[in-house]
């Protein structure tokens, strides 16, 4: 077989950069595959799909998978092995990104094992590639005639000096306020995900419309590219199943009452769980008592379907119609809140927030550098020194689970929260930080919760964060004109609205939000309200967090590490880490320190960490003895070294040595420097002069005493150095002796 001959299309992003996707080449027995190319990066997308349905599948069995090839940026993986190993955490953030884009295009029902695969395989340092995945992986699902109901794509939209970029390069991102991601299909925005420096509501949403209308043309693209190829023969045959409406209506005359009961009852989470239950039940044994059990084998599964399908819309009508919630609030209701704070005594902060039943325990731990997590990506290799993990065990929900690590819920919460508090961290924090948020109780948006309880820990802890940061969950039901917009919603809510977003923020603005969005058209009038209510949230939760605490500590607590950072000249790194690093290694041993340097911006940075501040200083003195530098105008304690007609010789702090001139002994005449001084006094003197040409350094006690009244200078002596490098003046008057004896023998 020959070469296959690509297909591609070029649309431009709206700074003119052309973008290209092609389809063809790679990977030709996949049901679609493409290479979207920007530039030097490349970024290849496959689609996959099994022929039959899994059977008893009850969702949707998709896969995204994205991983970056290292040989895309000319480097070996660091690891071990020294192979793409199991995807990254950084990695799993763009699989969930391009995921949650794609997952409600499927149609209702398709329930045959999917995947997308996405690789970078080229890559420029300056082109940020998550931008781009979904983008790849929706031209992949065009061109493969699956039941996909796309196009969509994705793109980064960043706020840089005012003004809104979409797809900047990476440096640009250095001075960007605002960034986000937001994915939209020609028609709609599905969801949008980002981090901001406290922004307002209008902002955001005008980084979305902006995000929309660059999305509008990658859309037309693969449109484009679709038609290109042509029809496909249908990979995968898919026929949504049919609805049995006569049992779908029966179904719902006998859950209705029982389900209006229970949504009515204002319960809490196990007792409502309880009440759908033997609703469930009765329907079950009704349904048996009146078919048989011949009929009920081949037709309770659909049954239960149309069961959950009544209790989401009975629900949904109630509250619409009411405005009273599940657990009896008010849509703008936030649940009763309690904190506390200082509740783990040997953690270096600690603070519970507690939430209706959702609850989070957050503790925080201070690290120096060397706690710092590498992230080895192909890009580039870094040190984070904020770092902030979720946990949610089984117990949270009263469930047995195994725990076998962080998944990829877990992963994108504790990257919500940990990009809101990063964004209120003190500048030129020297720590490395930890915070881990439990979560011990969970009914509805834990990561909020862990957002609230690790802004409590931070304060508990001593950090000086710039303000308080909140999160709160919102969703929406929306059936025509009528809109329910709810605040701090429940676990069962979660599935029932067709928006659920999260918003975290301070007082003053938003730090970063999440939005999924399942309503088709939804006005950027009734998002602005749903924003501006979510703020109302963020700040009456802000308002009950200031009763327990509403300003940093003081200080650090007794047993929390203490890191003191010292700047110095880079010629003195050597001097500090002496020959083998023998010289840190015993300052580190002898005070018990951690010491960390490293030349930043051509500056030595050192710091100091321990536990002990008496050992911090001790470290410090004897580094600044190492590094120390004598400023003209300082004063300082010296002691007499040597004894010389003109002068003496003082050695000062960090073993320095300088000259005090018999003139600048006092202001008084002095004939002989034997009769005031000798060997071992102790003294204060100024440093009034460096030799620029010896670097000597010229020193006064006279310039310490104060000046006689009516005092005049008398004229300069003549100086005459020392043997240790200055003696100019002896010699001088040498060659003078000299020349007279060479006259008398002429």
């Amino acid at each position: 077989m020959g070469k296959q001959i690509p297909i591609s299309v070029t649309f431009d992003l709206p700074d003119g950069t052309p973008v290209t996707i092609e389809t063809g080449k790679l990977a030709t027995l996949t049901a679609g595959s493409v290479v979207v190319r920007v530039a030097d990066t490349m970024i290849f997308a496959a689609v996959s799909s099994s022929k039959e349905p899994r059977e008893g599948q009850r969702f949707f069995p998709l896969s995204v998978d994205y991983q970056e090839k290292f040989a895309s940026m000319g480097r070996i993986p660091g690891n071990f092995f020294r192979r793409e190993a199991r995807l990254s955490e950084h990695e799993i953030l763009i699989c969930r990104l391009v995921d949650r884009a794609l997952r409600p295009l499927f149609p209702k029902g398709y329930m045959n094992d999917t995947q997308v695969m996405i690789n970078l395989i080229s890559a420029e340092p300056e082109i940020l590639p998550d931008a781009y995945a979904a983008l790849a992986a929706s031209a992949a699902l065009a061109v493969s005639n699956l039941p996909f109901e796309g196009p969509i794509s994705e793109v980064r939209v960043a706020r840089i000096n005012g003004k809104y970029c979409v797809n900047p390069m990476k440096s640009d991102l250095e001075n960007a306020d605002l960034d986000i991601i937001v994915a939209a299909t020609m028609d709609n925005v599905m969801m949008v995900e980002g981090e901001m420096e406290e922004a307002q509501e209008a902002d955001l949403i005008e980084a979305i419309k902006v995000g929309h209308d660059a999305i509008k043309v990658q859309c037309q693209a693969q449109l484009d590219l679709k038609a290109l190829v042509g029809e496909k023969a249908v990979v995968v045959p898919f026929e949504a199943p049919e609805e049995d409406e006569e049992l779908k209506e029966r179904v719902h005359d006998m859950v209705k009452d029982g389900i209006l009961a229970v949504g009515e009852g204002a319960l809490d989470k196990k007792a409502r769980a309880k009440g759908l239950d033997a609703v469930k039940d009765g329907l079950k044994a009704d349904l048996l008592e009146a078919e048989g059990e011949e009929w009920m084998e081949e037709n309770w599964g659909k049954a239960k379907e149309y069961f959950e399908y009544h209790r989401k819309y009975i629900i949904r009508e109630m509250v619409l119609s009411t405005g009273v919630r599940l657990d009896g609030r008010k849509t703008d209701e936030v649940r009763p809140i309690w904190t506390e704070i200082d509740y783990l005594p040997a953690a270096h902060g600690s603070a519970i927030f507690n939430r209706g039943e959702t609850q989070a325990l957050a503790s925080l731990t201070l690290g120096s550098k060397t706690d710092k997590l590498m992230m080895d990506t192909a890009q580039e290799l870094y040190f984070e020194k904020f770092i902030l993990h979720y946990n949610f065990p089984g117990y949270s929900v009263g469930e047995p689970k195994p725990n076998r690590g962080a998944g990829r819920r877990e992963i994108g919460h504790a990257n919500l929260a940990g990009r809101s508090l990063k964004r209120v961290m003190p500048d030129d924090f020297p720590y490395t930080l930890r915070i881990v948020s439990d979560i011990m109780e969970s009914n509805g948006s834990s990561s909020m919760a862990t957002v609230c309880a690790g802004s409590l820990a931070l304060m508990d802890a001593g950090i000086k964060v710039k303000a308080a940061v909140s999160g709160v969950a919102m969703g929406m039901i929306a059936d025509g004109d009528r809109i329910a917009i709810l605040t701090d919603i429940l676990g069962d809510e979660d599935a029932l609205g067709d928006m659920d977003f999260k918003v975290t923020g301070t007082e003053k603005g938003i730090c970063a939000c999440q939005m999924d969005i399942k309503v088709d058209g939804l006005p950027y009038d009734v998002l602005e309200k749903a924003l501006l209510q979510a703020k109302e949230g963020r700040v009456h939760i802000l308002n009950e967090m200031k009763k327990t605490i509403d300003v940093p500590r003081d200080d650090f607590k007794e047993h929390a590490p203490r890191i003191v950072e010292l700047k110095i000249d880079k010629s003195f790194i050597g001097a500090v880490i002496g020959p083998g690093g023998r010289i840190i290694q015993e300052l580190q041993a002898t005070t018990g320190t951690i010491i960390n340097i490293e030349e930043v911006d051509d500056v030595g940075v050192i710091q100091i960490s321990s536990n002990d501040k008496s050992s911090i200083d001790a470290a410090l003195a004897a580094i600044n003895g190492i590094t120390f530098t004598p400023q003209v105008g300082d004063v300082y304690d010296a002691v007499v070294a040597t004894i010389q007609p003109y002068g003496v010789f003082v050695d000062f702090k960090g073993g320095k040595s300088g000259l005090l001139h018999i003139s600048e002994f006092s202001y008084d005449r002095v004939d002989k420097v034997e009769d005031v001084f000798k060997e071992g006094d102790k003294l204060q003197v100024k440093l009034i002069g460096v030799d620029e040409r010896t670097g000597k350094l010229r020193l006064s006690r006279k310039a310490l005493m104060e000046k006689p009244e009516g005092y005049v200078e008398p004229p300069k002596r003549e100086r005459r150095d020392d043997r240790r490098g200055g003696g100019g003046d002896r010699r001088r008057g040498d060659r003078r002796d000299n020349n007279r004896r060479d006259d008398r023998r002429r």
